[in-house]
């Protein structure tokens, strides 16, 4: 098996064999594996030892800032305090200075107490308690040997575990599914306890030994944990239910949360209370031996454990799962379900889970519920869109100033408190907001902490750009304020307004902008003032940003100015002499009308959504990355050629934009897929921005229409998009059906043409 070792950061240290309570649902008593009866009833001193400095040795191997051991059994609270105690100071011991350690303990509750407690709180050990629900559910499978019930101890531990001194220890509550009781009871129950987490699991089974299902449905366990998602919902979900984050969270393209849904690989290992190194112990319930290595803490490494070929075979994400499983749309949120429970005894663990029907109907459940809460703003329309990105914009500049930790000196926190300053008024705020929705910011702001990596002392240099944004937006929001900016190479840039010439090539330095009637002034440290006129767009010192004012057309600013507008896919042009500049603002509005005519709908997302076009010359140029509302066209095109890339460009900046601020897809270049344009196989972002793209230009074209269906279907039926990709290929369908009906009419004979 290929790819790198994954790294165990999760040990289940098996600390006492045996149990005081009798469940017949416990895999490790009632299941095929029968292990446990040769091994020691209590973990031994040497085991201990030699599982720390094997945990130490495999975090500082792989330089793991952090470990969790699970204290487990049987029941580990039957080893005792001191036993606790001394377990507790051997790992702490050998992982000091290496690795943080997260201590855990999971049990059934009946033995804890105030003196088990305190021994947590002073090494900081978390408590997880099992609990089947109501009294009525969990007694039946937790019960001890003679059958009396566990139920009033396991509530007392709980109460003692929500006192204010405990309260910090407290991980929560795992509750065993049992279709037999009743959802909203058990979650109830659950629920008024107040627990930090709820975690539900199938009871282990495998294809041999299929779980019950008593009305005989194949989805009886899906459908009875969407009435506890319900009713988890009619609550307000006040309590984390863990089996539902997971899912939720990969519906909207992030991680799954537990083992046992999504594709993630694993990094847990078992030790025994013999010192065995085995696989995950759910294992148990496929057959005898199943988790067994052939290794020990004794003579053996966590890495040898980490190469096993079973351990492995949980650690190939998508190429671990089944054929079956591969193809299906539900894969990236159940990944095929929990290992063990695809076994079988004819073929192993090539199989979907037994759980498969379950599975899929309730990720299926669970999307539509929660789609409509789950999908972002952004795809509500071009303003949602326009404010989720300036919002990412704001938090890449208060990322900045994170980063620049104050490697940029004076300036950067004069300027950084000018921005709390012109927040704290609405015209400030509103001036601010202004230029920091100039699509050129987002340039600015992810160069300058690119080039952290690489030469931070240029970096810190290029983020006093900000002193100029804080300059623009005060002069936008009409404030006379004194602004202390940077210039560099004799040239003073104000984002959004344009550029003047201060001093002498190659000179830096500092001037004061200050607001006048009608434009501004500068002010040099050696008493020279400069004025500028901004209705005046062109003189000797001043370059100011033109707009497009011919009617009917947005007024979109022409920058060809900014120093990072060189982020398209031809070269940006040098800045137009006045007539060129006045040929290519009529040229551009002549394309507008163009569009407004064939894609109306494209033109009044584009009149939101664009504020900036920039004009490019001849050429290839890297496109890098920008915010929304940059638009680079060509100066030398017919009218025809610029309504088709104005369309272009935006189709790619709309989905370039919300690939910015949400998940369309996830897994994406796991599977392939043939263009049905080119025959070329293709990861799903290429096939998404494609059809995308040609859907928008099919006014213009209607053979870019042909594939377009074929390519949708692939993509709704495929699993890398999220429930944001999947509101996109919605959108997408229904302009297309648009598409199809305009260019079917521009092909249609008008009346009396067949005369």
């Amino acid at each position: 098996m290929t790819g790198p070792l994954v790294p165990f950061r999760e040990i289940v240290l098996k600390i006492h064999s045996r149990c005081d309570l009798a469940c017949d649902h416990c895999y490790i008593y009632e299941h095929a594996d029968q292990s446990w009866r040769t091994r020691p009833k209590t973990i031994s001193d040497e085991a201990v030892s030699w599982t720390a400095r094997r945990l130490a040795e495999h975090a500082a191997t792989h330089g793991l800032p952090s470990v969790s051991v699970i204290l487990h059994g049987g029941e580990p609270l039957l080893a005792g305090p001191a036993r606790l105690r001394t377990i507790c100071e051997e790992l702490g011991s050998a992982l000091k200075g290496i690795a943080a350690l997260d201590l855990r303990i999971h049990t059934n509750g009946v033995q804890l107490s105030p003196r088990y407690l305190d021994l947590f709180d002073e090494f900081h050990v978390r408590v997880g308690i099992s609990l089947d629900g109501d009294r009525t559910a969990n007694d039946r499978h937790r019960r001890y040997a003679d059958g009396r019930t566990s139920h009033p101890l396991v509530l007392k531990a709980v109460e003692l575990l929500r006192q204010d001194r405990y309260r910090h220890l407290d991980l929560g509550l795992l509750c065993t599914v049992d279709v037999r009781n009743d959802p909203e009871a058990v979650f109830d129950a659950l629920a008024e306890l107040e627990p930090p987490m709820i975690d539900f699991l199938l009871p282990h089974a495998t294809w041999d030994t299929p779980p019950p299902r008593p009305d005989g449905s194949a989805t009886a366990y899906a459908d009875w944990l969407l009435a506890v998602f319900d009713r988890w919902q009619d609550r307000g979900r006040a309590v984390p239910v863990r089996f539902f984050s997971s899912i939720l969270s990969s519906l909207g393209g992030g991680p799954s949360l537990t083992e046992s849904l999504g594709l993630a690989p694993t990094d847990l290992v078992v030790v025994e209370t013999d010192g065995k190194l085995e696989q995950v112990d759910s294992l148990k319930s496929a057959y005898e031996g199943a988790a067994a290595t052939g290794f020990d803490v004794f003579t053996h490494s966590f890495d040898e454990v980490a190469a096993h070929p079973g351990v492995r075979a949980r650690q190939l994400g998508l190429a671990g799962v089944s054929e079956e499983c591969r193809g299906c749309p539900v894969v990236r949120s159940c990944g095929g379900g929990l290992y063990t429970h695809r076994y079988r005894s004819s073929n192993e663990f090539d199989n979907p889970s037994v759980y498969c029907a379950d599975l899929e109907a309730l990720v299926r459940g669970i999307e539509e519920r929660a789609a409509p809460a789950l999908v972002s703003p952004a795809l509500s329309g071009p303003a949602g869109l326009v404010a989720e990105q300036h919002e990412l914009t704001r938090t890449l500049l208060a990322g900045l100033h994170t980063l620049l930790d104050g490697r940029a000196g004076e300036p950067w926190l004069r300027a950084w408190e000018a921005v709390g300053a012109l927040e704290a008024s609405e015209e400030g705020a509103a001036g601010l907001d202004h230029v920091l929705a100039h699509p050129y910011a987002r340039a600015w702001l992810q160069r300058t902490a690119e080039g952290f990596r690489h030469d931070p002392d240029r970096a810190a240099s290029d983020a006093l750009l900000l002193t100029s944004y804080v300059a623009a937006g005060t002069l936008r929001a009409g404030l006379p304020d004194a602004v202390p900016v940077r210039y560099r190479n004799g040239r003073l840039f104000l984002p959004t307004l344009g550029e003047l010439t201060v001093d002498g090539a190659g000179e830096h330095g500092t001037v004061v902008v200050r607001g006048v009637p009608e434009g501004f002034a500068v002010e040099h440290e050696d008493g020279r003032v400069l004025r500028v006129d901004l209705q005046d767009p062109d003189t000797a010192s001043w370059r100011g940003v033109r707009r497009l004012t011919a009617d009917g057309v947005p007024g979109w600013a022409v920058d060809d100015l900014d120093p990072y507008r060189d982020c398209h896919a031809s070269p940006a042009a040098e800045r137009l002499e006045p007539e060129a500049a006045e040929d290519f603002g009529r040229a551009l509005a002549r394309a507008w009308r163009l569009v407004e005519a064939m894609a109306p709908e494209v033109a009044g997302a584009m009149a939101t959504a664009v504020t900036t076009v920039t004009p490019l010359a001849a050429g290839s140029a890297s496109e890098r990355p920008r915010g929304l509302g940059a638009l680079g066209i060509p100066v030398t095109a017919t009218d025809r050629e610029r309504a088709v890339e104005l369309v272009r460009t935006f189709r790619r900046s709309e989905v370039r934009g919300l690939c910015d601020v949400t998940d369309l897809y996830a897994a994406d270049g796991e599977w392939e897929y043939l263009s049905p344009w080119d025959g070329e196989a293709v990861p799903f972002s290429r096939l998404l921005a494609e059809t995308h793209e040609r859907v928008g230009l099919g006014v213009f074209d209607p053979e870019l229409l042909s594939g377009v269906r074929e390519a949708l279907g692939m993509m709704e039926g495929s699993a890398e998009p999220t429930v944001h990709g999947k509101r996109l290929l919605d959108v997408v369908r229904k302009e297309f059906s648009g598409a199809q009906g305009a260019a079917m009419r521009a092909s249609s004979p008008g009346p009396g043409k067949d005369d």
